[in-house]
């Protein structure tokens, strides 16, 4: 059983003056979604998602050795322009990681960081963006320490990643990823995300998920504050244990297969995160209503073709819409024709199962 204090280092055999790398870390999407958690950035639930391939940051961390390690010191450019507004964030999680990378304060870091998609509107910008920042610094931690392992690697990367945003610990490694301790599933862990160990059917091999862009704004509550909000939630227990069972379904569903069994636990997932923001106490309604008028518009197609497509929600008013690559043509169509007017300034982004976070050029 892992805990914390495995991932503290106690000397490196290597010094290093200064450099760079480059991450570029995938966006991901709960099939079983996380809502709530616990001191220190432990899930209240399991969760299950998939990894997307189009939907990533990209980050470029140089770092030069520096005279005084008094404070940690660092510069941050979004898509190449300094963004303080997004430097409190960075410094909160610098201080919660410095125990397990005590390099930190002996660097001047420079972090350039890129999205391929829109931040802060509920495509889990912060997933990649915390989860290629680990990646960064466990690139620079193995420089110092170049007998580390991969598995170790991806671990801790996982690990850190979660401390700065619980969701990034998903966006490490895998394409199907379980973060939460789970007991049907061999090695899950409150920690950090690990590959889905069990049978996946073809069904959900190259899975699509095209993602309806409602809302490009800022959501009007954060997901902490959101996380916070279940605490003295009174469906909270309820919640907490429909995860788990969802997630035992999953396990079967993805051996087996049904799609009509997937279909019924993701959309019900969906519905259910929205319902515990809705039945919190300040309550809140993240959906628009265009996500309202794309989810009927789904059931509708849905119900008339047998086309086995759905939508899932994150903590926003986009929508993903999921379907086995096999049907690609015509729910392209759909959303096409049908769909695409109640998209802000009819936007989508076509996206798909992706994998890991890979080190680039």
């Amino acid at each position: 059983m892992f805990s914390a204090n495995d991932f503290i280092p106690t000397q490196y055999s290597q010094s290093i003056e200064g450099g760079n790398f480059q991450w570029s870390a995938p966006s991901n999407i709960a099939l079983v979604k996380y809502w709530g958690k616990k001191e220190n950035q432990i899930p209240a639930n399991p969760s299950v998602s998939f990894t997307l391939n189009n939907c990533k940051t990209i980050t470029k961390l140089a770092f030069a050795k520096k005279e005084k390690r008094d404070a940690f010191s660092f510069d941050l450019l979004f898509e190449g322009k300094p963004k303080e507004d997004f430097k409190p964030k960075i410094q909160k999680f610098l201080e919660h990681v410095e125990v397990y990378l005590p390099f930190l304060r002996d660097y001047h870091f420079t972090i350039d960081t890129e999205n391929t998609f829109p931040h802060s509107s509920g495509i889990a910008s912060s997933a990649s963006g915390m989860a290629a920042l680990a990646m960064n610094f466990m690139s620079l931690e193995k420089a110092l320490n170049p007998s580390m392992t991969e598995e170790y690697f991806f671990q801790k990367a996982s690990f850190l990643a979660r401390l700065g945003s619980g969701s990034a610990c998903r966006s490490v490694k895998g394409s199907v990823v379980v973060w939460g301790s789970q007991k049907n599933i061999e090695g899950s862990s409150d920690l950090f995300g690990v590959e889905f160990p069990n049978a996946i059917h073809d069904n959900f091999k190259n899975y699509q998920d095209t993602i309806l862009l409602v809302d490009k704004g800022e959501k009007q509550v954060s997901s902490t504050v959101g996380h916070d909000l279940m605490h003295n939630h009174p469906y909270a227990s309820s919640r907490f244990a429909q995860a788990h069972e969802n997630l035992d379904k999953l396990i079967a569903i993805f051996e087996s297969g049904d799609l009509q069994e997937f279909i019924k636990v993701v959309e019900s997932e969906a519905l259910t995160l929205h319902a515990m923001m809705m039945t919190s106490m300040p309550y809140f309604i993240l959906m628009k209503p265009n996500t309202l008028q794309i989810i009927n518009a789904i059931w509708k197609f849905r119900n008339e073709t047998k086309i086995p497509v759905c939508f899932t929600l994150d903590a926003g008013a986009n929508v993903h819409v999921l379907y086995p690559e096999n049907v690609s043509a015509a729910v392209l169509h759909f959303i096409k024709d049908e769909l695409v007017g109640f998209c802000q300034n009819g936007q989508y982004i076509c996206d798909e199962i992706g994998n890991d976070a890979s080190l680039t050029d």
